[in-house]
C-alpha cells in the first residue's frame, strides 16, 4: 500500500539497508507489511546464506526475530545469538515459492506455475505451446493459465481465450454453443485443459475448442493477472 511504500522510500533515503532487524527497525512498518516483504522475497539478500528454498521463511524468522527481540515461545530455547532458522523449520517446496510469488506480486520469477504441474500434464498428452508451431493441425490437448477472455460484439457470441504455459501463449476459439454448456467453468476457472482441434493459417495458429477440464494445482494461479471480456 501507498503508506508502507512511503515508509519504505523515506527509510531508504537514509541509507541502503544492512540486515533484516535494520528493516524493522527503520521502516517501522506493522507485522502484515514485512511479512508480505518475506514472503515475496523481497528479504531473501539478508538471509543469502540460506539454501534458496529456505530463504523465505528465514527471512520471516528474523522478522519476528527483530519485532519480539528474541522473546516469546516461539524463540523458547533459541539463543539470541543463534545465526540462522532452526533445521526443524521445513524449506518451501518449488509449488510453495511460485504460489507464494503469485500471491504477493501476481508474477513469479522461479517457475511458472505449468512447469512445476509438466510431468503430469505430459502424461496426459498435453503439448506446450512452442511444441504446437511443429504442428499443421489434427486434434490436440493443451493447457495453461487463463491470462485473457474476450466475447466482442461482432464475433457473433464466438468466444476467445489466450492460455499462457511456461513456455508461451496459446489462442483458444470456442463456439457460442460450446460456450454455454460450460459457461462458468470457462469464464472462472484460472487453470484450464482444452482438447480441440488445431487449425495453422500462416503465422496464426489457433485451437478450436472441444472440452475444457478443470486443473487444480497450488501454485497460485487464481492470483495471476488476467483480462476478462473487456
Amino acid at each position: 500500500g501507498t503508506a508502507a511504500r512511503e515508509k519504505l522510500e523515506a527509510a531508504l533515503a537514509e541509507g541502503p539497508f544492512t540486515s533484516i532487524t535494520d528493516v524493522v527497525q527503520r521502516t517501522r512498518l506493522d507485522r502484515g507489511s514485512l511479512r508480505a516483504l518475506a514472503e515475496a522475497g523481497a528479504l531473501d539478500a539478508f538471509v543469502a546464506h540460506e539454501p534458496p528454498e529456505r530463504r523465505r521463511r528465514a527471512a520471516l524468522w528474523e522478522v519476528l526475530r527483530a519485532e519480539q527481540g528474541g522473546h516469546g515461545p516461539l524463540f523458547e530455547g533459541v539463543p539470541p545469538d543463534a545465526p540462522a532458522m532452526p533445521s526443524i523449520v521445513p524449506a518451501m517446496t518449488p509449488y510453495e515459492i511460485t504460489e507464494a510469488d503469485y500471491r504477493m506480486t501476481a508474477l513469479s520469477l522461479h517457475g511458472h506455475p505449468l512447469l512445476h504441474l509438466r510431468p503430469r500434464l505430459r502424461k496426459a498428452g498435453v503439448t506446450t505451446a512452442s511444441d504446437l508451431r511443429r504442428r499443421t493441425g489434427g486434434a490436440v490437448v493443451v493447457a495453461g493459465l487463463v491470462i485473457c477472455r474476450q466475447r466482442p460484439g461482432t464475433a457473433k457470441g464466438f468466444v476467445f481465450l489466450t492460455l499462457e504455459d511456461e513456455t508461451g501463449m496459446v489462442n483458444v476459439v470456442i463456439r457460442p454453443d460450446r460456450f454455454e454448456k460450460q459457461a462458468l467453468l470457462i469464464a472462472r476457472s484460472p487453470l484450464l485443459l482444452v482438447r480441440g482441434r488445431l487449425q495453422a493459417e500462416g503465422a496464426v495458429i489457433n485451437v478450436r475448442a472441444e472440452e475444457f477440464e478443470v486443473l487444480t494445482a497450488p501454485v497460485g494461479a487464481e492470483h495471476a493477472q488476467r483480462h476478462d471480456f473487456h
